[in-house]
């Protein structure tokens, strides 16, 4: 369980760098071309990538250095909700075909979640 735990947060944490950067370094109307969101967020597509890329972080650097550990399902447990609104999100917009990715991250992230509270705690230093 550790391993496959290990696993999902360093492949969940690379999505969620990757994802939160471009929305932090694409300029806004070239990013509205590719994700239809963004018309409607505008500078709140900002604060999404940096909660992407601190998310990222918090899944992987907490249970890494075993300083305060308990960081990590929390940070899994925020990327799910934010997940979830990006579902929410597709659903309203009436993407229901582009909502698929935005389930898998869901997924995946209640499951880091759920291990390092429950099956795979991390002991602090």
């Amino acid at each position: 369980m550790k391993v496959a735990l290990w696993i999902v947060s360093v492949l969940l944490a690379l999505a969620f760098v990757g994802s939160g950067t471009m929305k932090l370094v694409t300029p806004l109307d070239e990013l509205a071309t590719k994700m239809s969101f963004v018309t409607s967020f505008g500078q709140l597509t900002r604060v999404i990538g940096v909660a992407e890329v601190l998310g990222a972080l918090g899944l992987v650097l907490p249970a890494a250095t075993r300083i305060k550990p308990m960081l990590t399902p929390i940070a899994a447990s925020l990327l799910a909700l934010l997940m979830a609104g990006a579902v929410g999100t597709h659903l309203v917009l009436g993407e229901i075909d582009k909502s698929g990715g935005a389930i898998v991250l869901l997924l995946l992230s209640a499951f880091v979640a759920w291990g390092r509270i429950a099956k795979a705690p991390i002991a602090a230093r």
